[in-house]
């Protein structure tokens, strides 16, 4: 999943409740499914964004060596552009794109 390549809103919308409640009937399964991706994809990013900044970490404590770094800089500001992950996961939910079950409705898979 490469976020810089979705065609996502930066900037939170209004939603249609009837799209959120159609995939499961019930629109708080919805929220909960949506907040599970985002979530998913929060911690996806996170560890591409650690695994970067990994590169430019010091063996050493002390904290008058410590000078700021512009790709670093540049790599912060990147990611602090992306869309949130909340709107990605709404993105995904409403064009089909989330695979989900739920265990006690028979455990039938629904993937939309």
């Amino acid at each position: 999943m490469d976020p810089r390549k979705l065609k996502v809103e930066v900037t939170t919308i209004t939603r249609d409740i009837s799209k959120l409640h159609k995939p499961t009937g019930n629109i708080y399964e919805s929220v909960v499914i949506i907040s599970k991706r985002a979530n998913q994809l929060a911690l996806e990013l996170k560890e591409e964004l650690d695994r970067k900044l990994a590169e430019f970490a010091t063996p050493s404590d002390n904290l008058e060596e410590v000078f700021e770094n512009r790709e670093q800089i540049e790599i912060a500001r990147h990611y602090e552009n992306l869309p949130k992950p909340t709107l990605i996961a709404s993105r995904e939910f409403l064009a089909g794109q989330v695979y989900f079950e739920n265990p006690s409705k028979g455990g039938n898979a629904t993937a939309f």
